[in-house]
């Protein structure tokens, strides 16, 4: 009996398709979201969550030391996004949730609140409909390793991790006019960000452990336990300096949260080159090819290749190019779409040029299901289309 043959990659159309739909995405967010939730019935929930489409919902961790702003800048988040604030504040006094009652008991006893009750904390109220529905900013949480572990561990991945800084005699400058509003949770500070209203100046009070001896005690814990989240998460954090004015601080935070990161999907690069006559692509078509092992392939060379074959369709093109005439797209089409859906080119990629020269032919390509993902027009840099950003 025959050894079975090897599987053969999926046609280029079934690849086009998954990558342009981001069903690697959808797959990887329906997975994080049975490890998060564990449903005693995991198909009727998959139904429902596709029902919400919420994927784009954000999911940040705000980070940083003492004073650094992680407050003001979760606020802001949310109020941008309609989302879910969470800290250890909201999860033990404004919360009703099934955990509580002990956190509570341990800070009352004075206790270190353990890393595995936090953990289960956040998982239980990450559950609740307005954050799956809304998504949600952690702010300060995990401070160390063990706990971003346990966040892990238990599917709960932030798609942004934001960490402020600033330098520790600014911060310590800062906690010591620091100020906050019990009504709206809202920091303001005596030099750097005093309210105008007067009702909103008359109720603000001092928070706890603002001493210098507190806050360089908490600055030297943060800077030690530091190193072993950013381990963690260093692939989706972005770090932002917290020492200038707050217009900045925030539209750096927001520019960040708002990119996508490069996509962990299976990639196959299909990559064309536009331009005029002299603009370098057949060097950077080479170059490319060289470099990351896809199929050079310039439309010229593959029409003379398909005459010199004597193919069928070569023989068809012979007379046009004999004459000088420009070969019919159609005939054009044929030969390339034959060339980029063979295996070498669906296995490795390719990198294309001379082809399209214009927008009809180009439009030719997308109805051939031949859909470049990234391109470069005159010697520009790449430009990624798709999920495939960085």
């Amino acid at each position: 009996m025959d050894a079975p043959a090897r599987p053969w990659p999926p046609p280029p159309p079934v690849g086009a398709y998954a990558e342009e739909r981001e069903l690697f995405r959808l797959l990887q967010n329906m997975l994080e979201e049975l490890l998060i939730h564990k449903p005693d019935d995991p198909i009727q929930y998959m139904i429902n969550h596709l029902k919400q489409n919420n994927d784009d919902a954000p999911r940040i961790c705000v980070l940083g030391p003492p004073a650094s702003g992680k407050t003001t800048v979760a606020m802001w988040l949310c109020k941008h996004f309609d989302a879910i604030r969470i800290s250890q504040e909201t999860l033990l006094f404004k919360e009703i949730l099934t955990l509580t009652k002990e956190a509570k008991a341990c800070k009352e006893r004075k206790q270190k609140i353990p890393n595995a009750l936090w953990a289960n904390l956040i998982q239980e109220r990450l559950s609740n409909v307005d954050c799956i529905k809304q998504g949600w900013i952690l702010e300060g949480f995990p401070e160390n390793q063990e706990q971003a572990w346990m966040l892990q561990s238990s599917g709960i991945i932030p798609r942004h991790v934001v960490v402020l800084y600033a330098p520790d005699t600014v911060l310590i400058e800062r906690n010591s006019g620091k100020r906050l509003d019990p009504f709206t949770e809202e920091v303001y500070h005596t030099t750097f960000n005093w309210p105008s209203d007067l009702l909103v100046q008359q109720r603000l009070v001092e928070p706890e452990d603002l001493s210098e001896q507190e806050i360089s005690k908490k600055l030297l814990e943060y800077h030690r336990n530091f190193p072993g989240v950013f381990q963690i998460y260093q692939k989706i954090l972005k770090s932002i300096n917290a020492d200038q004015p707050s217009v900045d601080v925030l539209s750096q935070v927001l520019t960040y949260v708002q990119t996508r990161h490069r996509s962990a999907a299976p990639f196959t690069p299909r990559i064309l080159f536009c331009g005029p006559p002299g603009s370098g692509k057949s060097l950077q078509a080479a170059l490319i090819a060289q470099k990351y092992g896809v199929v050079n392939i310039c439309c010229g060379q593959l029409l003379k290749e398909a005459v010199a074959d004597k193919t069928k369709l070569g023989e068809l093109v012979k007379p046009y190019i004999d004459s000088g005439y420009p070969v019919p797209d159609n005939l054009v089409m044929k030969i390339l779409a034959e060339r980029l859906n063979a295996l070498d080119c669906v296995t490795n990629g390719w990198v294309l040029y001379g082809f399209p020269r214009d927008v009809e032919q180009g439009e030719q390509l997308q109805k051939s299901h031949i859909i470049p993902n990234s391109w470069s027009k005159g010697g520009e840099d790449l430009k990624c289309c798709g999920t495939h950003q960085s």
